[in-house]
């Protein structure tokens, strides 16, 4: 069932002014972020619904929801793309099984979890193999670590806890995560993504923002 806009506007050029009133019409189709669809779509493959809610930032059910701050939340460099990606991430490094669990196992009021520097070695390590490591980098407060991350993705990071089963247990999540049920979905929306940052890429030179004064330049040049 589609919607219908009602407009009742005022069109001028020039000195002619030409009323165009109670046009009603169909609204047939909702306009979606290619980034946004593409992980969006992802996560449906991979048996996620993806839900606004305006009371927390991110958090699954354990019945297949997984409900996301709205888009007004978020800061300038975040993404629905990079909120999905590090979701599934954490479901990987968790095992197959913490799709089940509310918030893929983790209790939200206990200390840190060595496991999330796992997850973050993790999607270092997948955005990597399509050079999209700045692009979809966490925004929460483990970019510190993140940021730390060597080249070699599994490569030491001194000063940091719980190191020796951190390193370990990405490499082995980087393994599974070329298995069902990841593999393929994982390897094609990378693909995607990279062919649409490649798509951009020749407009960034000639890009200016349509924010007054806004001092940041397009997370597309990472």
């Amino acid at each position: 069932m589609s919607e219908v806009s009602t407009a009742e506007t005022t069109m001028t050029r020039g000195e002619a002014t030409l009323a165009v009133s109670s046009f009603e019409r169909p609204i047939e189709r909702r306009y979606q972020d290619p980034v946004d669809l593409i992980w969006i779509a992802t996560a449906k493959r991979l048996g996620l619904t993806i839900r606004r809610n305006p009371a927390i930032f991110s958090a699954t059910d354990g019945k297949g929801l997984l409900e996301l701050g709205p888009l007004s939340t978020l800061d300038a460099d975040d993404s629905t793309a990079q909120m999905i990606f590090h979701e599934l991430c954490h479901w990987i490094t968790n095992g197959v099984a913490s799709f089940h669990e509310r918030d893929w196992g983790f209790a939200l009021d206990a200390e840190l979890d060595w496991r999330e520097h796992a997850c973050l070695r993790l999607q270092a390590a997948l955005a990597d193999t399509h050079g999209l490591r700045t692009a979809l980098a966490p925004t929460s407060q483990f970019r510190k670590y993140y940021d730390e991350i060597p080249a070699d993705p599994f490569g030491p990071v001194p000063g940091w806890p719980c190191e020796d089963l951190v390193v370990p247990h990405a490499f082995n999540s980087f393994v599974r995560a070329q298995a069902a049920p990841w593999g393929e979905p994982l390897a094609a929306v990378l693909a995607a993504h990279a062919s649409i940052r490649d798509a951009v890429t020749p407009f960034l030179p000639d890009y200016a923002t349509d924010i007054p004064d806004d001092p940041l330049p397009s997370l597309w040049k990472a």
